[in-house]
């Protein structure tokens, strides 16, 4: 069982529009590309090809339609890789020809979507290196930039890794501040075993219809709260910026009592950690990064008039 993995589905298409428009009010107002106009006469043709200037994965390439339909741009496309391909500096991505005015003013646009699309996905492929020949999965989180969340939770599938929950909606996470906002309501300071039979009785009570039922995960920042944890059966115990060796000694405890149930590691993963979490021999770790800091992907835009 895991989080519902985000693909090119009608609602990141919606998103798309919703971020396409605002890119399109953001270049134009509600006026006209004033230099195009100026200086580009109406007739011209022209073609632009995308080009990586470095090593990488692409992604947001399969969406260079939709793009173009909702750019309202009379131009045609041919498409050299699709998302989630290697590609290399120098290498071709996609050529656009057509109405150079069309051209000119809707470049931008398409670049800045398909350029951080692609750093996501190549920032993603390098952590998915790093723990390759360990059972570790690597995840994304919630740490995405408003309005980009299931573009960018896309981008890291692309990258070869796995997408943690959409939102607050589609999957229970209890941490510290609900125990301790519950504590400060009326006193109760539940243990980790009380918290996740507390959300399955909340989830089996109907007061929220599921199609099916969510996955519940807890974190945990001490080892002492770990036999709690897996004596109520939650579906992945979140081990909270723990030391590799108390994640080695919860891994053997998970195994001994409750081998079902998944350990996921966060906190203090970057590039240089993440191989020495993994082969601790938990199942999943959670990088905020993949999203929060992946730099834009270095693509060129070469052009060729008439």
């Amino acid at each position: 069982m895991d989080y519902r993995s985000q693909t090119i589905d009608a609602s990141l298409l919606e998103d798309l529009t919703e971020i396409l428009r605002l890119a399109i009010r953001e270049d134009l107002d509600r006026s006209v590309d004033l230099t195009t106009m100026a200086i580009v006469p109406p007739g011209v043709s022209g073609s632009a090809s995308l080009i990586s200037r470095s090593h990488g994965v692409a992604a947001g390439i399969d969406l260079i339609d939709e793009m173009l339909a909702e750019l309202d741009a009379k131009i045609q496309w041919d498409q050299r890789v699709g998302d989630g391909e290697a590609i290399e500096p120098g290498q071709v991505l996609s050529v656009l020809n057509g109405d150079a005015r069309d051209l000119l003013t809707c470049e931008r646009t398409i670049l800045n979507v398909i350029c951080r699309l692609s750093g996501v996905a190549s920032l993603t492929r390098r952590y998915v290196d790093a723990v390759r020949g360990t059972k570790a999965r690597v995840y994304d989180t919630r740490k995405t930039t408003p309005g980009w969340r299931r573009l960018e939770k896309y981008a890291v599938r692309c990258g070869g890794g796995h997408n943690h929950r959409l939102g607050l909606y589609d999957g229970i996470l209890i941490k510290d501040n609900h125990l301790a906002s519950r504590a400060a309501a009326n006193g109760e300071l539940l243990d980790p075993g009380q918290a996740v039979a507390m959300a399955k009785a909340f989830v089996a009570s109907g007061a929220v219809k599921f199609e099916q039922p969510p996955m519940i995960e807890i974190e945990i920042d001490r080892i002492s709260q770990l036999e709690s944890a897996l004596g109520a059966g939650p579906n992945i115990i979140l081990l909270d910026n723990m030391s590799c060796e108390l994640l080695s000694q919860c891994v053997a405890i998970r195994d001994t009592l409750a081998s079902g149930v998944e350990l996921e590691a966060s906190g203090g993963v970057n590039l240089g950690t993440i191989g020495s979490i993994a082969a601790t021999g938990v199942d999943r770790i959670s990088v905020g990064a993949l999203t929060h800091s992946a730099p834009v992907h270095d693509i060129g835009l070469d052009w060729k008039l008439g």
